[in-house]
């Protein structure tokens, strides 16, 4: 049965001349492969956690990792292939947040990928009491202002659980990235690249925030951070 928060759908399907989708999925497989790896051997994904997802532009076909899946060891012909609707077209099983993916597009297709992980820096500061629940982030620095502007937290579910889809969907339209409390981040982009980057900015900025800790920090203006905005 679907969940309430996907039958209001906002995403509308496309038609493109299937030679091109095929290109297209191949890349987007490529791409997450790629991704999935420098994550890994980085140190911003360990064991299974995490998944990636990119949606095609026929706004029907979502490319997502696989429940279970390591993020070093992925393989482009067993990533998961999935309807915007849910139903699993291909690949091994999707992951169970793969319904959290969903619901972002839907509500916001300009997000035509996602990164959701739990590194370390971002995953500590979503376990802290008394953030602000509009903004995990309060900018001292432009980077993270520019990249993804605000960075609402969503309270704390199980993960996989259908109210997290909801409340991330409610979100969509109006950020680009958010937090799970207890969890960590998840983070969009108009192309897988675009959310690493973005999810990498959000890390260094959350590290920042704990090695400054215990220091004056000089947070930006609000005109600051509207001249960045503009």
């Amino acid at each position: 049965m679907t969940s309430n928060h996907l039958q209001q759908q906002k995403i509308v399907p496309k038609t493109v001349d299937p030679a091109v989708l095929v290109k297209e999925e191949q890349f987007a497989r490529s791409e997450i492969v790629r991704i999935g790896k420098s994550f890994f051997a980085r140190g911003y994904a360990t064991g299974s956690a995490g998944n990636l997802s990119i949606l095609l532009s026929d706004n029907e076909t979502v490319i997502a990792t696989p429940t279970g899946s390591c993020l070093g060891e992925l393989e482009a012909d067993k990533l998961s292939k999935v309807t915007i609707d849910g139903e699993w077209v291909s690949g091994d099983k999707p992951s169970k947040e793969v319904v959290f993916h969903r619901a972002i597009y839907i509500h916001n297709p300009t997000h035509r990928a996602i990164v959701h992980l739990h590194c370390t820096y971002l995953t500590a500061l979503s376990c802290l009491e008394n953030l602000d629940p509009k903004n995990a982030i309060k900018p001292f620095t432009p980077y993270v202002v520019m990249r993804v502007g605000e960075v609402p937290v969503v309270p704390y579910y199980r993960p996989g659980a259908d109210m997290l889809a909801t409340d991330l969907g409610r979100l969509a339209p109006d950020y680009k990235a958010f937090l799970l409390a207890n969890h960590g981040p998840v983070v969009t982009g108009s192309t897988l690249q675009i959310a690493a980057d973005n999810l990498e900015e959000m890390e260094d900025a959350a590290k920042l925030s704990f090695i400054l800790q215990n220091s004056p920090i000089r947070y930006l203006t609000q005109a600051e951070i509207e001249e960045l905005k503009g």
